[in-house]
C-alpha cells in the first residue's frame, strides 16, 4: 500500500516556485517514496518530468559531464527534474545556482541523507533559492494508515516505511539490520578513517543502550576506550547524518546549566532496537520508560518550526524533566511516564514550575489516561496518552 505523507501537501504546494526543493533526512525514511509520488502527480498536471537516481550508475552518467551538458539534461526538455541523493552531483550547488538565475521555468526537488555532504554543496551558494523539509520516519498518525497497525508496535519496531511491506517479525529483524548495515558500509566508511570504524561500532551501540541518559563525550571515551575528540568526531557524524538527535539543557541560569552533557536519541526507535538487537514488547523490557520517552521526543522533534527547539531540563541538585519545548523563548514542560495511574504531579515538573514562573503550563504524557489538574503554582497539568502527542493544539497557548 501507499502511505499520503503529511509531507507532500506542502511539497507539492512547491511547484511553482522555482527555488531549488531539499528533501534532508536518514536513509530509508521515505525520501525517494516522496520523490515518486511528486513525480506522479507532476505527470498528472501535465508537466515534462525527469528523474535521477544517483546511486544508479546510469542515472549518474547523464549528470556526469560538464555543466553546460547537465544544465540541458536537466532543462531542455524537462518542466520538474527530481534528483535522488543529489549529493553524489558534482558541483550541485554551482549547477542549481546556475539553473535559478538564469531564469529558466524549471522547478528542482532534490533529496540528500548526508549532512556533511550537503553543506559542502550548498553552503552560502544557494543562500535564499532553495526551500529544505526535513524528513522524519513516520508518525502514528501516518502508520493508522496501515490496515491492523497497532500503537504498541511503534515503540518496537519504529516508523521507518519499508515495515509496511514486511509482514513477520523475522522480515522486519532483517529490514532494520539491512538499514544498519548500509548506513555503515555507505555513509560512514567515507566519513571516517578505516580503522576507526569498529570504535564507531561500539560507540553506536553504546549510545543505544544509553538512549535517554545524561550523556558527556568524556564518559563515552573512557567507556569505548577512544579518545574524547574522536567521540565528539563521532557523535557528529551521527547527527550530520541525521541518525542521532542531540538535546541540549534549558536553563536561564548559564552558572546552572550542565553545559557538557546532552542527551541523545536515535532518529528512529526500530533502529535502536535493532543495535541493541532487543524487540520484545516495551512491558517486558527493563528500559520500557526509554521507549515511551523517544516514541515522544521523536514526534515533539519533527514538529519544531523555525522559532522553537527542544531541551531537556536537569540542575546539579538533580530536579530534572524529560523535555522543554520552547516556544519565543517560553518552556514548556514536558514528563513522560509509562506506568502513571493516577494524576499526581512529578517531582521534577513542581521544581520546574516553581523556578520558571513565565510557564504557561506543564504536559505529561502517560500510557493510562487524560486529566487536566491545578498545580499550586496556579498552572495547569494536562495529562495525555502518549498515543496522542501529534495533538497539539493545547501549545497554541503558548505565544
Amino acid at each position: 500500500m501507499q502511505i499520503q505523507r503529511h509531507y507532500f501537501k506542502k511539497l507539492w504546494g512547491e511547484i511553482s516556485d522555482r527555488k531549488i526543493s531539499i528533501l534532508l533526512g536518514a536513509r530509508q525514511v521515505g525520501k525517494s517514496t516522496l520523490l515518486r509520488q511528486l513525480e506522479r502527480e507532476a505527470k498528472k498536471q501535465g508537466y515534462a518530468t525527469g528523474f535521477y537516481d544517483l546511486e544508479q550508475p546510469a542515472d549518474l552518467k547523464k549528470l556526469a559531464g560538464d555543466s553546460e551538458n547537465v544544465i540541458g539534461e536537466l532543462t531542455e526538455k524537462t518542466r520538474v527534474a527530481f534528483i535522488d541523493e543529489f549529493h553524489y552531483l558534482k558541483n550541485a550547488s554551482k549547477l542549481f545556482k546556475a539553473i535559478y538565475d538564469s531564469g529558466k521555468r524549471v522547478k528542482i526537488y532534490a533529496s540528500g541523507s548526508s549532512s556533511l555532504e550537503i553543506h559542502k554543496h550548498i553552503k552560502e551558494s544557494l543562500a535564499g533559492r532553495f526551500i529544505r523539509t526535513m524528513i522524519f520516519p513516520l508518525s502514528l498518525s501516518e502508520w493508522r494508515q496501515v490496515k491492523g497497525f497497532k500503537e504498541r508496535d511503534y515503540l518496537e519496531w519504529g516508523g521507518l516505511p519499508g515495515l509496511i511491506h514486511q509482514h513477520t517479525d523475522e522480515e522486519r529483524v532483517g529490514l532494520l539490520d539491512n538499514i544498519l548495515s548500509t548506513y555503515i558500509t555507505k555513509d560512514i566508511k567515507g566519513l571516517i578513517k578505516e580503522e576507526n570504524v569498529r570504535a564507531f561500532n561500539s560507540l553506536l551501540y553504546l549510545v543505544a543502550q544509553s538512549q535517554g541518559a545524561l550523556t558527556a563525550a568524556s564518559g563515552l571515551a573512557r567507556e569505548t576506550g577512544i579518545s574524547e575528540s574522536t567521540v565528539a568526531r563521532h557523535l557528529e557524524v551521527m547527527a550530520q547524518t541525521y541518525v542521532l538527535h542531540a538535546l541540549p539543557s534549558y536553563s536561564t541560569n548559564m552558572a546552572n546549566e550542565l553545559k557538557k552533557s546532552k542527551k541523545y536519541y536515535f532518529f528512529d526507535g526500530g533502529i535502536r532496537n535493532a543495535l541493541l538487537k532487543d524487540f520484545r514488547p516495551a512491558e517486558e523490557r527493563e528500559d520500557k520508560g526509554v521507549l515511551y520517552e523517544t516514541a515522544v521526543m521523536l514526534h515533539l522533534i519533527s514538529r519544531l518550526k523555525p522559532n522553537m527547539e527542544l531541551r531537556f531540563w536537569r540542575t546539579k541538585k538533580g530536579e530534572e524533566v524529560d523535555f522543554v519545548l520552547v516556544k519565543n523563548r517560553v518552556p514548556l514542560p514536558i514528563e513522560v511516564k509509562s506506568d502513571l495511574t493516577k494524576p499526581e504531579i512529578p517531582w521534577g515538573l513542581k521544581s520546574f514550575l516553581r523556578r520558571y514562573p513565565k510557564t504557561p503550563f506543564a504536559v505529561v504524557f502517560n500510557n493510562s489516561f487524560e486529566d487536566i489538574v491545578q498545580t499550586d503554582t496556579g498552572r495547569q497539568l494536562y495529562f495525555k496518552k502518549w498515543t496522542k502527542v501529534e495533538e497539539l493544539d493545547y501549545l497554541q497557548e503558548i505565544r
